[in-house]
């Protein structure tokens, strides 16, 4: 079963840790400086809270669909072929203290959508794909959608 993923950038994430936990009724499954994130059964959803100081850019960073397996995943790729975007296929991932494989759409408004699979929780933050940097035909600002997780 997929799960419904949202990241929001806060401006401050000791306050949003204390709010998002009262408002879920349970403490984030992953905390890290700068970073916390909820793996919630009821709504069935990865809520993740990411610290960022920049004012224009608080606020839902982006939202995607978590997979469970590989079926899963393969079948949010051929959806997100089937929705008429551009799809970024940036694979595997070390990213929001997680490794994954992952692509990325927008919709038709410019909000970034993310299909992926989580394969373990790790101790850094990451910086994206680890096997290979992005097609040079990919524009830079392109390369890195907001946020990952």
């Amino acid at each position: 079963m997929t799960r419904l993923h949202v990241s929001v950038t806060v401006p401050d994430i000791a306050q949003a840790t204390r709010f998002y936990a009262a408002m879920f009724g349970a403490e984030p499954t992953v905390e890290r400086p700068g970073y916390a994130k909820w793996m919630l059964d009821d709504p069935r959803v990865n809520f993740v809270a990411t610290e960022g100081r920049d004012a224009d850019a608080q606020g839902v960073a982006h939202l995607g669909i978590q997979a469970d397996d590989a079926d899963e995943l393969s079948t949010l790729y051929s959806r997100f072929d089937a929705a008429d975007a551009d799809v970024y296929e940036e694979g595997k991932t070390e990213c929001c203290y997680a490794r994954s494989e992952k692509s990325w759409v927008k919709d038709p408004a410019g909000m970034a959508w993310e299909a992926f699979l989580t394969s373990e929780v790790i101790d850094h933050f990451g910086e994206g794909p680890v096997t290979a940097a992005p097609p040079a035909e990919v524009e830079a600002s392109e390369r890195r959608l907001p946020g990952c997780c």
